[in-house]
């Protein structure tokens, strides 16, 4: 496809065409159903008109139910997609999420898989406050038998929610905000599927290289556009995939600049950005001109206050000032 789309666009699309392509495809959450609006972004507006009602169930407000219905669902040869509006409304799943659908497979066996998708929303910048604007992926990363994807765009939302339909483990696909909204000009191919556990190397460069996801992918490309003008060379990767993490293609960048950075909106302590970090260090010590530099949020709930806000979140003069810092000690020889 050709011209722009927007990411509520494209998941809808990939939800339309996965439900058309397998009739055990099945959609539940709140809100979902073209009678209540197609959820509260329109995200899976229309689906229940074309597919019925019997295939897009909208559900009470209880988190804890919309999982188990959908666990349940799963194992019995259904390939649900679960939303859950908000990453922090998780919390309240999380029983479900952590000690059913990620260890069935594991307690079973290999004898019962629950192919799920749980679909969720976060992120800052719009005044939501600290219950309905948290990152909590790395919470899910850290759990053993679950998959995260975090698209920054349009093309890869389609194509990863394709492949997490597909997948006969649970996967939690998170739609970042304010990105959802942007038109951006990289409709998806339909019906072409985005392996998960595969990063895409949004920019080649040489000097530093930026490792990032979702909206802050779009930060890394502005500050290694500006950067570009003073002969300083940003590669920037974008993970898409938080778990399964694509360490070979984070390595094979690290070992070619010789210096990294990880730039997440989730608060930086205990993040994602630490066990890259860790990663990277293990691996390739003696190749790096400096340690990894972390950024993220700040240790703190959300802020609703704008000012604060702006304050909490990392912010591209930040990822800037660490990469001119980075560069800084070009002149500093490899430790081999």
């Amino acid at each position: 496809m050709s011209g722009k789309m927007s990411m509520i666009q494209a998941v809808n699309l990939a939800l339309h065409d996965a439900m058309k392509a397998d009739p055990k495809v099945l959609v539940l959450g709140e809100d979902v159903g073209d009678a209540e609006g197609g959820g509260i972004l329109g995200i899976t507006k229309g689906l229940s008109q074309t597919f019925g009602a019997s295939r897009v169930k909208s559900t009470p407000i209880a988190e804890q139910a919309i999982m188990g219905a959908a666990i349940g669902a799963a194992i019995a040869g259904y390939r649900p997609v679960a939303e859950i509006m908000l990453m922090n409304f998780t919390t309240v799943a999380m029983d479900m999420i952590v000690n059913h659908a990620a260890k069935l497979r594991f307690m079973s066996g290999g004898q019962t898989s629950v192919p799920l998708v749980i679909r969720t929303m976060t992120g800052a910048s719009m005044g939501n406050g600290g219950q309905h604007s948290d990152f909590l992926e790395a919470w899910f990363a850290h759990t053993a038998g679950l998959k995260v994807c975090i698209p920054s765009n349009p093309a890869d939302a389609y194509g990863l929610m394709l492949s997490c339909i597909a997948d006969p483990d649970p996967c939690i696909f998170v739609e970042t905000m304010p990105i959802l909204f942007s038109q951006l000009p990289d409709a998806p191919e339909r019906g072409v599927a985005i392996p998960l556990g595969k990063a895409r190397l949004a920019r080649g460069g040489s000097d530093v290289t930026i490792i990032t996801y979702g909206r802050q992918v779009f930060d890394a490309m502005q500050v290694a556009n500006k950067l570009a003008a003073e002969n300083i060379d940003c590669e920037v990767l974008d993970l898409r995939t938080i778990s399964p993490l694509d360490m070979d293609s984070i390595l094979g960048s690290v070992a070619k600049t010789g210096a990294a950075i990880v730039y997440h909106e989730a608060v930086k302590n205990f993040g994602t950005g630490a066990e890259i970090s860790s990663r990277i260090h293990e691996q390739l010590f003696g190749k790096l001109r400096a340690p990894v530099v972390r950024i993220g949020a700040k240790f703190a709930p959300v802020p609703f206050a704008k000012s604060l806000e702006d304050t909490f979140l990392p912010s591209a003069a930040d990822l800037e000032a660490a990469v001119r810092s980075l560069v800084g000690d070009r002149a500093l020889a490899p430790a081999g």
